[in-house]
């Protein structure tokens, strides 16, 4: 044991002498961050919906780059060939160089993290339940990282091999790339990749019930990192004379893509289209399992999503306002807006009924206000919409508030929302409509990273 804390700690010192390998861990996540804040810059709450795609995508970048290029390169030049003649047991060796990257990684998330709590980012609502998830993906990430290590013979086959996982990984597998931003196909390819498990667990525990919510998702992590694990340590090379295609026991590599082909179809059978996060709904909202054919928003895809007409009433107007950044209600207004937010999770029109029928009358919580031109309407929209993004999975919710605005007609609206604390009644039931078909299309936007103004 000693000689593994030995190990770690100059693998540690080691890395900290690297420059490349400095600028790899440490600024390219911050770069990642930039482009994230940039992309999603119309969201009230700066990067929080995203947290799980930025860490993901970091640890990625080190588990496809960062490790497999330090095994390798030090396999080259005859590092690790001299490790194995020490009186240290090799897989001592191995799991020390594993520890050392998952403390880069974990220190460039925390760096990450801090930055975007700087911008303006709150609090996760489940930190320890972040702490654990995010071991995990990297435990899964690192396994991969394993692979490609034994996998590779020189340091430029790192480069390509890791561009062949990182790259589709992060435009079709869920990861840079909203999945409901995605074609059907992909949303359905992306079950087969583990990076889009990384993203429920990570934003399960930022936005949506912690561990309750990210059992299936943790439990493919687990499976990848084992198989990655495993795959990795028979097929690793001492020596870089040896040369993977003169390696013996390559059907090694197979558990790998068996955990990924049985996790996907696991995912589709138990109907878990690629729209779908692995979180259950968080509150007391509750319903009947839906039977016989499907919901008609159901049928919804993002081609419909996208074509919707963007153009309403900007946040700063007095239709359809939503607060900008930097302004502050006053204190009888702060009081209804804790009225409320105390109060949704139990309003019964928020837990009575269909689904549709639900968000559209938390819509008209953002709504009536509006109407009667409240002075708590600029505030209660972020409520509603933090209200909704707990409680229904993004593509779910998405597809939702879809159908609403397309059909602004159906289902019925509330003119009276003073049960939650908030004073006035709005007269005219169709100034509500439209006020709901605006916050619906405004909700889709910061859903989906769209700009809405006119």
């Amino acid at each position: 044991m000693n000689g593994l804390v030995q190990h770690f700690v100059l693998s540690l010192r080691l890395q900290g002498r690297n420059r490349m390998g400095l600028v790899y861990g440490y600024l390219f996540p911050l770069v990642y961050l930039a482009v994230f804040r940039v992309l999603y810059r119309y969201e009230d709450v700066p990067l929080l919906r995203h947290l799980g795609e930025l860490l993901t995508v970091s640890v990625l970048g080190g588990a496809c780059f960062g490790l497999p290029t330090t095994l390798v390169s030090e396999r080259e030049r005859g590092v690790w060939r001299r490790y194995r003649l020490l009186p240290v047991a090799p897989w001592r060796i191995v799991t020390s160089t594993m520890l050392a990257r998952y403390v880069v990684i974990l220190s460039a998330g925390l760096l990450q993290f801090g930055v975007a709590r700087v911008m303006g980012m709150t609090a996760p609502a489940h930190p320890l339940a972040l702490v654990v998830a995010f071991t995990l993906v990297a435990f899964a990430l690192l396994g991969l990282g394993l692979v490609i290590a034994a996998l590779a013979d020189n340091v430029p086959a790192v480069q390509a091999l890791g561009q062949c996982i990182f790259l589709p990984m992060l435009v079709i597998g869920g990861v840079a790339v909203p999945l409901a931003s995605l074609p059907d196909w992909a949303q359905h390819g992306s079950a087969f990749f583990p990076g889009r498990y990384a993203v429920e667990a990570l934003q399960a525990a930022v936005t949506g019930p912690g561990l309750a919510g990210m059992r299936f998702s943790l439990l493919a992590l687990a499976l990848t990192g084992a198989a990655g694990m495993l795959a990795g340590a028979k097929l690793f090379r001492w020596d870089a004379q040896q040369r993977f295609a003169a390696t013996a026991g390559k059907t090694w590599i197979a558990p790998v893509f068996a955990v990924w082909i049985a996790v996907g179809l696991l995912t589709e059978m138990r109907g878990r289209s690629a729209l779908a996060a692995d979180a259950a709904p968080a509150g007391p909202v509750t319903s009947a399992p839906t039977q016989g054919a499907a919901a008609p928003w159901e049928a919804i895809t993002m081609r419909e999503v996208a074509a919707l007409n963007y153009r309403v009433p900007p946040d700063g107007g007095v239709v359809a306002p939503m607060a900008l950044p930097g302004e502050e209600p006053d204190r009888e207004t702060v009081t209804q807006l804790n009225s409320a937010a105390q109060l949704l999770p139990y309003w019964p029109p928020a837990n009575t009924g269909d689904e549709v029928q639900r968000i559209r009358n938390l819509l008209c919580v953002a709504a009536v206000p509006d109407v009667v031109q409240q002075p708590a309407e600029r505030f209660l929209p972020a409520i509603v919409l933090q209200r909704l993004t707990a409680t229904y999975p993004h593509g779910r919710l998405v597809r939702m508030l879809t159908w609403i605005a397309t059909h602004p007609e159906d289902g019925t609206v509330l003119t009276d929302i003073s049960s939650l604390g908030v004073s006035g009644v709005a007269g005219d039931p169709d100034l509500v409509r439209q006020r709901v078909y605006f916050y619906s299309i405004k909700f889709i936007a910061r859903l989906t990273g769209r700009p809405a103004n006119r």
